[in-house]
């Protein structure tokens, strides 16, 4: 009986019942040690077995949390038969991660959450499927985010999982968007009646003390009556002093164990040490302290050890913990001398016998060194970036000499990049650097100079990055190997664009010129475009023109590296050719999703929602930027995240969504980088526009105008311009209208920009005949060539009402309905209202306050998606692959699809405009 469990009872089992329904979820229990959250794992357990559910288990060791997927192994040990089932890609990833076979060309953390996303799905074709995930703080990093990826996009499978993590623990189990379940300590009614449960014949006074002492916890309530000595039981409990349960605990398990015979004890701390070493590997390090398989009888009588399944098990992590902590430095040492000996050269121990020998080391060990950076070099071809880290870093500590202890420690550091710890790889970074000396090993020093400087930048710190790049390569051009600063000054030119430092990147640019880099033509280019974006002056504009059009030229039309399309792409942006770029992008995004390539795939598409805003394509744009926020998410991108947030807010804000726009500009606001505060500013003076605070947009489009880094800022300008001339100030418009003019002219020429430029001058002009002349040009330009139907109806908007200015309301009503049938489509509500009021106030009476929406606009994000993927014959079992969520969610959601659109089938969806 489960007493004082009601709430989590129920909740559990409310989560077990949604799942065999086919409707999946997800539950994170968090709790002291011994609050009981392993006996609610076994109630969930008990309950979906007999209601006919499968139950798969795993648990996070803490001897494994280094060794890169344990935990999900265990987990699915007995669904591997499946994994040939899986698609290709996912079936290879996920055999690579567990060692079945060698990984071609590195392997994908995300891919593999894939395969255990479809793996599950899979499972649960047979029958509901319950997953139950013990002490989830110490799986392995791998494990964990293999797990918490496809528990994030369960959706519409007969699944429920189960997490259990400590949070008194320090290897926490951070879960975001996963809903929690707090544990506290029982009532006192609960706990008594659980204390009597288990200590009936317990005097009075003792249990009192054991009351007190346990403060709630389940496990010291059930312990405590039996491990106290006699003399405890009568003791005042005003004389005992009150500690945490878990110490008191540990002290509780460990008088149990201490009463054991010494050959029970020495394989009790070898079973404590193995982790998930098989029981032959036990039994034979066992033997060095003349112990065998007959010695575990006392600890099974005891109840704090047992075979499971050939496997020996500890009744609870706390005994675990007891034992290895009770035992002596130097006995602990010698189990993993004998751990590591016993599992030399046994099949797929070579991980497991390279940190025994290390945890057995007391010094410097070259060998155990030397195996530790092979088991990190297995464990980069399986994907697992934290696993890198930690075994460099271990094989660091135990390398005997300055310089490969350095090259070690960059190693790691790269690594923990890669897996997202930015801090932690400039620590690793910075102790790398001290250990090198810039005159005997320049190259040394500067690799990891730049692994520190990056992890910099990528936080934010960009003239931090610049600084340490830039003075390292000053210093090591004075030295025996120059050559050695061309990286170094290449990297700082990035980081001096990201800081928006002009005078810094012509630093660099000068400096690499004078090397004659092979690279120092971009650096130049790079210098000369960012001079475009920061100066209004006319010679600016156009030699950062020149200089974009040199950038794409060095790109080529192709590459195979990922990231340098994607830089490809946003040359291509800023030279005003956005179908270049949305083509580009999206072509990026089908590789991408075709091979599982969720790490880039956030920079990918932050670059296709960007040109699919400006392509006026907001359906899509926001498709794709709420799909690439989750990914930046999972990928821990922050850059990605604020950038696509932006996008989002600036579609909130033509929506007139107040609440939406503030929410998500507030972290671009708060971080103070551009281009994101540019575009945040960006998003919230376009609010202000529509919604009619003229003098509010003005005033913080000016202020961003004025900033010394102003990055992104010229897609901002014709709206300086409107909220000038509406305020009454025009001024301001004229100049930004300039700057507008000459970047149009340098960059693009494209008729999209022009016909924006046509409709600014028409704003600013004074003679209502020019004006409305410049309107129907700038309308016929927009009517040309590629660009935004939302800044075309802003065009018509205005040509509208200037033509009714002029008592020309014919014309003026027909340009006006063809704006408010756009806004009306975007969803844009303060604009189309203006347009409505323009109509009105030219007699026409009959204006709907708001036409409904397309059928497509009633899609979610996620089903224009899967109906547009299905629209092109994928299968759900393919969509799925594509945008990393199971067949069973991909035929969910169309099936919310069809009745939205009025048709019946998948057939029916090439007609409906997809």
């Amino acid at each position: 009986m489960l007493h004082g469990r009601t709430r989590e009872t129920a909740a559990l089992d409310q989560l077990l019942a949604a799942a065999r329904t086919g409707r999946s979820g997800t539950l994170v229990l968090r709790g002291e040690a011994g609050i009981g959250k392993s006996v609610l794992l076994d109630h969930a357990s008990r309950t979906a077995e007999e209601s006919g559910m499968r139950v798969l288990r795993g648990t996070g060791i803490e001897a494994e949390g280094e060794l890169p997927f344990a935990g999900l192994h265990l987990m699915l040990s007995g669904a591997l038969d499946r994994i040939g089932a899986l698609p290709e890609a996912q079936a290879g990833a996920l055999r690579s991660a567990f060692g079945l076979a060698p990984a071609a060309g590195g392997g994908d953390r995300f891919l593999v959450g894939l395969a255990v996303l479809t793996l599950l799905d899979g499972l649960a074709e047979e029958r509901p499927l319950l997953c139950l995930v013990d002490d989830a703080h110490w799986l392995d990093r791998e494990s964990a985010n293999a797990l918490l990826f496809a528990a994030r996009r369960l959706n519409a499978e007969p699944v429920a999982v189960v997490f259990a993590s400590r949070d008194d623990h320090a290897s926490a189990f951070p879960a975001p968007g996963l809903p929690e379940l707090r544990l506290s300590g029982l009532d006192f009614e609960s706990a008594t009646a659980l204390l009597a449960e288990h200590a009936a014949g317990l005097p009075r006074h003792a249990r009192d003390v054991v009351l007190k002492e346990a403060a709630g916890n389940p496990l010291a309530l059930c312990e405590l009556p039996t491990a106290q000595r006699e003399e405890e039981r009568y003791a005042s409990p005003y004389g005992i002093t009150a500690l945490p349960p878990h110490s008191r605990l540990l002290r509780s398990f460990s008088t149990n164990v201490a009463a054991l015979p010494e050959p029970t004890r020495a394989l009790l701390l070898v079973a404590a040490a193995a982790g998930s070493a098989g029981l032959d590997a036990v039994l034979a390090a066992t033997e060095r302290f003349g112990a065998t398989l007959d010695d575990l009888e006392p600890a099974e009588q005891a109840r704090l050890l047992h075979l499971v399944d050939g496997a020996l098990a500890f009744r609870h992590p706390l005994v675990r913990t007891a034992v290895y902590q009770g035992a002596t430095a130097s006995r602990r040492l010698a189990v993993h001398r004998a751990l590591a000996d016993a599992l030399d050269g046994r099949p797929g121990g070579a991980d497991q016998r390279a940190w025994h020998l290390a945890a057995a080391g007391t010094g410097t060990d070259p060998v155990a060194a030397r195996l530790l950076e092979e088991s990190a070099e297995r464990a980069r071809a399986r994907g697992s970036s934290s696993a890198v880290a930690a075994a460099y870093e271990r094989a660091a500590a135990l390398t005997p000499d300055d310089a490969g202890r350095s090259r070690r420690l960059t190693a790691a550091a790269r690594a923990a990049a890669d897996a997202g710890r930015l801090d932690h790889a400039e620590e690793l970074a910075a102790r790398a650097v001290a250990l090198t000396d810039e005159a005997a090993d320049p190259a040394a020093h500067a690799a990891a100079v730049l692994v520190r400087a990056e992890a910099a930048d990528e936080q934010g710190r960009s003239r931090d990055a610049y600084a340490l790049l830039a003075g390292t390569a000053e210093r090591l051009l004075a030295g025996p190997a120059p050559d050695t600063a061309g990286p170094l000054l290449l990297r700082a030119a990035h980081a001096a664009w990201h800081a928006g430092d002009q005078a810094a990147l012509d630093a660099a640019s000068a400096r690499t010129a004078g090397l004659r880099l092979p690279g120092a033509d971009r650096v130049a280019a790079l210098a000369r475009l960012a001079a475009g974006q920061h100066r209004c002056d006319g010679a600016a504009p156009a030699d950062g023109g020149r200089a974009v059009r040199e950038l794409i030229g060095a790109a080529g039309e192709s590459t195979d590296d990922v990231r340098e399309a994607v830089q490809l792409g946003w040359w291509h942006m800023f030279h005003g050719d956005l179908t270049a770029a949305r083509d580009l992008a999206g072509a990026l995004e089908r590789q991408c999703r075709e091979q599982g390539a969720i790490g880039v795939l956030g920079l990918v598409q932050m670059l296709l929602a960007r040109t699919q805003l400006l392509l006026g394509l907001h359906r899509e744009a926001l498709a794709t930027a709420t799909d690439g926020l989750r990914t930046a998410d999972d990928t821990g991108q922050a850059r990605v995240r604020v950038h696509l947030a932006t996008v989002l807010a600036q579609l909130a804000a033509v929506r007139g969504d107040e609440e939406g726009c503030r929410e998500l500009t507030a972290e671009a606001l708060a971080l103070g980088i551009a281009p994101g505060t540019v575009h945040a500013a960006g998003a919230l003076s376009l609010l202000d526009l529509g919604l009619g605070r003229h003098a509010a947009a003005l005033d913080r489009l000016m202020a961003v105008v004025a900033a010394p880094d102003r990055q992104g800022v010229i897609g901002a300008l014709p709206d300086l311009v409107e909220a000038a001339v509406r305020h009454g100030s025009p001024e301001p418009g004229r100049s930004a209208l300039d700057w507008y003019e000459q970047h149009t002219s340098a960059h693009s020429r494209r008729p999209w920009a022009e016909a924006v430029a046509l409709r600014c001058r028409a704003l600013l002009t004074r003679d209502p005949e020019e004006a409305e002349a410049l309107y129907a040009r700038a309308v016929r330009r927009h009517q040309e060539g590629a660009g935004s139907a939302f800044e075309r109806a802003r065009t018509e908007l205005l040509h509208g009402e200037h033509l009714r200015r002029m008592r020309r309301t014919g014309d003026a009503r027909a340009r006006l309905r063809s704006a408010l049938e756009t806004f009306e489509r975007l969803g844009a509500a303060p604009w189309a209202e203006r347009a409505r009021a323009e109509l009105r106030a030219g007699g026409e009476s009959l204006v709907a306050s708001g036409a409904p929406a397309g059928p497509l606009d009633q899609l979610t994000p996620q089903e224009l998606q899967v109906a547009t993927l299905a629209a092109q014959g994928l299968s759900n079992r393919d969509i799925g692959a594509r945008l990393f969520i199971s067949p069973r969610t991909a035929g969910y959601h169309l099936s919310n699809v069809y009745p939205k659109l009025g048709i019946t089938g998948r057939r029916e969806l090439t007609g409906v405009g997809l």
